[in-house]
């Protein structure tokens, strides 16, 4: 059963790059969109870079290891739209940032 899991306060999570957290036994990637807080499984599908700390350029994040490129509100990748990575929801209270996951 999914469950909502605190993992961050907003001011904790930078522009232009992400923050990685564990919540249960999952590594999740939070970023700053224009739509608020996005987030994405931390670990990148090519060889397992870590997404949360590659550079974001307005909705793109760049994994630092191979350049493998996602959008951070979808999840598509951005030369194989039909290769997509994980999103997790996400909900913002007060100051708190918390994600839903199933295996927590």
């Amino acid at each position: 059963m999914p469950q909502w899991l605190k993992v961050a306060k907003l001011d904790e999570i930078p522009y232009q790059t992400g923050l990685e957290v564990v919540a249960g036994n999952r590594i999740v990637a939070l970023f700053r969109s224009d739509d608020g807080i996005v987030a994405l499984d931390g670990v990148c599908p090519h060889a397992g870079g870590p997404l949360a700390k590659g550079r974001v350029d307005g909705q793109i994040v760049t994994c630092p290891w191979h350049g493998w490129q996602f959008n951070v509100t979808t999840g598509r990748h951005c030369l194989s739209p039909s290769l997509s990575h994980p999103k997790i929801e996400v909900r913002v209270e007060n100051d708190d940032v918390f994600v839903e996951i199933a295996d927590a």
